[in-house]
This record gives C-alpha cells, sequence and structure tokens, in this order.
C-alpha cells in the first residue's frame, strides 16, 4: 500500500509542471461558455465514468450554486452509444455524436488512459475538422493524441489507476478555476 501512495503522490508532484497547460484549458474553455459553446467530453470505462462526472460538476455545480454550464458527456445515451456501436462501429461512436453536437468553438475534453483509444482518436479528428477547440488528457504515450489536440496533458505513468487519479484531479481544477472565471464577482 506504501508503494501505491507513493507512486501517486509521485505523479500529482510531477502535475505541477503542467500547470501553464490547465491554466491554457481554463481559460479556452472558459472563453468558449462565455460565447455561448459547450464543453463535450469522451472516453472508455474508467475515462468514461471521469467524463462524466465532470461534465456534472460543470452542468451541476462544483462550488458555487450558480446557473449550469453547457457539458455533457458523449456517452451517456445508451440506446445511441449501443445502436451506433452495432450498426457503424464502437470506433465511430464519439466523432458520429460530435458530428450531431458540435460546432465551431465548441471544446471537446478527450480522456484515454492509453493515449491509443480509437474512438477517442477518431472524436479528437472529427472535432478538429468542426474547428472545436480539444484538450487531450492521456498517460504516458501521448504520441497518437497529440496531432489532434491544442492542449495535451500526458500523465508521466502507464498505470491505469494513477493516470485516472490525475485526471480527476486535473478535471475538479478546471471545474473549480472555470466556476471561479464565470461566476465569482
Amino acid at each position: 500500500m506504501r508503494e501505491i501512495i507513493d507512486e501517486h503522490i509521485e505523479i500529482i508532484r510531477k502535475l505541477k509542471d503542467e500547470e501553464e497547460v490547465i491554466k491554457q484549458a481554463v481559460d479556452m474553455m472558459t472563453d468558449c461558455v462565455r460565447s455561448g459553446g459547450k464543453i463535450l467530453f469522451c472516453g472508455n470505462g474508467g475515462s468514461a465514468a471521469d467524463a462524466q462526472h465532470l461534465a456534472a460538476e460543470l452542468s451541476g455545480k462544483f462550488y458555487i450554486d450558480r446557473d449550469p454550464i453547457n457539458a455533457e458527456a458523449l456517452h451517456v445515451n445508451t440506446s445511441y452509444l449501443t445502436a451506433v456501436g452495432n450498426d457503424m462501429g464502437f470506433e465511430k461512436v464519439f466523432s458520429r455524436a460530435l458530428k450531431g453536437k458540435g460546432k465551431k468553438g465548441d471544446v471537446l475534453v478527450a480522456l484515454s488512459t492509453s493515449g491509443t483509444s480509437k474512438n477517442v482518436i477518431a472524436a479528437c479528428k472529427t472535432a478538429k475538422e468542426l474547428g472545436m477547440h480539444v484538450f487531450s488528457l492521456c498517460g504516458a504515450n501521448e504520441s497518437v493524441m497529440k496531432p489532434y489536440s491544442d492542449l495535451l496533458i500526458a500523465v508521466d505513468s502507464d498505470d491505469t489507476p494513477r493516470i485516472q487519479e490525475a485526471h480527476i484531479l486535473i478535471g475538479h481544477i478546471f471545474c473549480s478555476e472555470i466556476e471561479k472565471n464565470l461566476f465569482q464577482k
């Protein structure tokens, strides 16, 4: 247990090096919302849970009792997800949803612990084609997502639970900062 805790602490400590990228992501998402845009999230498995969690923090409330922010995880409509996955292929579930929901100036937050999830990468490509901004969170393997990302944080680990712990911390930071930017006087 002590080894896991020490590894977690070291990975989180390294996030201090990503402070400027997190600030840029916060500014990008704040500007998007101010201009009437939305923040869309995608991920698989635990990353889908994190995507849904962060969308709920923004669309509900984080610290401040305030108006909702237009934010949604792309996988929450299970009928859509299973129909498109079955009929067109699972690789298209997020990119097809973006074609219906995304528009120029919106933000996609793409989560992939491996950095190689085909459906997440397809979503990043589609988002760029639509003129959306892309903020990607992945593990140490950033090479596939990087060309389709405006901003990317690659957590310095290949251990899925440690990567997800870092992603949720980054997500909570941007939820807090976006909320302050938009609603604190």
